[in-house]
């Protein structure tokens, strides 16, 4: 059976992207929302969705369930979801941490409907349902984490799979604790080095005349400080381990820089960065 009715649970940046990439994408269904009045309101005339329903209503006529809400949020509906699901449907969500969610949803999705973990790698600096895009997931990988080693062999995966890469984006499938690990270096320490390096300038550079003199190099370094932490108190508690021990290496690596200066082997980092820079921007 196709995918013909889809419930986006948390309408935000995400989730609202998501709708509005389906609808350019050609998806012809129902988007059903659930989150806020204030929120639905604005998805609507966003056209990210065409009606907002309770989550019992939605989920329970929805073949596709999008759960794109704050980590811990998605850690509380899983058991109702999975309660209110048709046995047809496939949930998903989009956390930006995996290993728990997945654990959660192996211990509620023991029959019926399936469940596959996913983290689009997209987003902004800024949140919101006003924020949303449909060109959001373009060229952005799109991780799968299955309950098990392999993806679910049914065809309401395959058809999600193939939305997907409709939307612009490419689906790798990860084992979620391999996920967390990853993005711990990708994502989550280049925040903190930027909230860091944003809070010491903050610091030391007082005048507000000074800031006159930062260059592009700041600017640049610094975009990722205009996320707001309540954005990222759920990916911090729930990765704190892989978090914890990168910033550990990333501390040791600066302390290595630092007494290196001005050391002959400074130029061996400089020639790594440059390497690694041309591995993700390779024009």
């Amino acid at each position: 059976m196709p995918i013909e009715t889809v419930s986006i649970v948390g309408v935000g940046l995400i989730g609202g992207s998501f709708g509005l990439a389906l609808r350019a994408a050609g998806f012809t269904g129902r988007i059903l929302g659930v989150s806020s009045p204030r929120t639905i309101e604005a998805a609507l005339a966003r056209g990210a969705i065409d009606e907002g329903r309770p989550l019992d209503q939605a989920a329970g006529q929805s073949d596709l369930i999008y759960l794109s809400q704050p980590i811990e949020r998605i850690l509380e509906v899983i058991p109702v979801v999975s309660r209110l699901a048709p046995s047809r449907a496939l949930v998903t969500d989009a956390g930006s941490t995996k290993r728990r969610i997945v654990e959660q949803a192996r211990g509620s999705f023991t029959s019926g409907a399936l469940f596959l973990g996913g983290h689009p790698m997209a987003g902004k600096e800024q949140r919101g349902t006003e924020r949303a895009e449909a060109h959001l997931f373009q060229d952005a990988t799109y991780v799968l984490t299955p309950l098990e080693g392999q993806l679910p062999t049914a065809p309401i995966v395959d058809e999600f799979v193939s939305w997907i890469r409709k939307i612009g984006a490419r689906p790798v499938v990860l084992p979620s604790a391999a996920h967390d690990r990853i993005v711990g270096w990708t994502s989550h320490l280049p925040q903190l080095v930027a909230t860091a390096l944003a809070s010491s300038v903050a610091e030391n550079v007082t005048d507000e005349n000074s800031l006159q003199v930062a260059g592009p190099g700041l600017r640049d370094m610094t975009r990722l400080a205009e996320s707001p932490y309540d954005v990222w108190k759920d990916i911090l508690a729930t990765n704190s381990a892989n978090i914890t021990q990168a910033l550990d290496r990333y501390i040791e690596k600066l302390t290595e820089l630092r007494n290196e200066l001005p050391g002959p082997r400074i130029s061996e980092e400089f020639e790594a960065a440059r390497q690694l820079r041309r591995k993700l921007h390779p024009d």
